[in-house]
């Protein structure tokens, strides 16, 4: 719902029902928790920046939009699917999701994209043989397509200094992937995510109306997240999304600490939207 402010218009609640994104048929992380063997697992870098997924042809965004980059940017890929990060560097996830989303982009800024390959949808075999055919990702000689880095470590205690090393670098978090794991499409214990902050996403179903400085603007957003669970998100809202706030049907990222006795986010937070070309 953007132009929220319309003349002769009173700010209203209003709620609807939001369609779940579709399915496809990519795999989804859960959230790491103390209990797992982590020698089990390969560890890598959370990179931040917008999945896409190679179909053997042609790259596309999460939800199969195709991205339009160069021919030269995706020469020599090979025929299989990959599943990965359209990737800038640390901090710069409002960069390439703007890129992404850009019809009109001089060629040249795709320059310094890569296309971080996390996993191999259709190989079939445990991910640490999936691992070795990524390795060899770097002999086809592209600049553009490299495999993310995957490691091991012995224990929890270890995976919480390396967490805190990349968080010290400007990075995101972490990822464990079981080593015996088949690919499985939407959400898998066998694929976890380890951040100092748990964050999920969640469709904006309402709004509620702002009060004392906030009148005539939104006070929250009123999300549904794919537990079929509603709460509001608030907090983390700038002026300028209370003037615009994100779209009914739109999917956002909020941040929260654990669960309530109740099951719910506790201290849900707002963070950003997400692009529709990344749904």
């Amino acid at each position: 719902m953007r132009g929220w402010k319309q003349a002769g218009l009173a700010l209203m609640l209003l709620v609807v029902q939001a369609s779940p994104a579709q399915q496809t048929g990519l795999q989804l992380a859960q959230s790491y928790r103390d209990e797992v063997a982590v020698e089990q697992y390969w560890i890598s870098e959370k990179l931040d920046g917008v999945r896409g997924r190679w179909d053997g042809e042609q790259l596309l965004t999460r939800g199969g939009y195709p991205v339009r980059v160069p021919d030269w940017f995706t020469q020599g890929w090979p025929a299989y699917p990959m599943d990965g990060e359209l990737w800038l560097g640390r901090g710069r996830f409002a960069q390439i999701s703007a890129l992404v989303r850009s019809s009109d982009v001089p060629e040249q800024a795709w320059r310094h994209v890569r296309f971080m390959v996390f996993d191999l949808p259709e190989h079939g075999g445990p991910f640490s043989e999936r691992v070795a055919v990524m390795a060899g990702l770097t002999a086809l000689g592209s600049d553009y397509l490299l495999p993310v880095q995957q490691s091991r470590l012995p224990n929890s205690a270890a995976l919480a200094r390396e967490l805190e090393r990349v968080v010290a670098l400007g990075g995101e978090g972490l990822m464990l992937h079981h080593q015996s794991a088949r690919y499985h499409a939407g959400r898998s214990d066998a694929l976890l995510k380890y951040k100092l902050h748990d964050d999920a996403e969640a469709f904006v179903v309402g709004y509620t109306a702002g009060q004392g400085k906030y009148a005539g603007q939104v006070g929250a957003l009123i999300v549904e997240d794919e537990q079929g669970r509603r709460f509001r998100l608030g907090s983390g809202l700038s002026d300028v999304d209370r003037v615009t706030p994100p779209a009914l049907g739109s999917r956002v990222t909020y941040r929260y600490n654990g669960l309530t006795a109740g099951g719910m986010p506790r201290f849900a937070r707002y963070l950003r939207e997400r692009p529709v070309s990344d749904e």
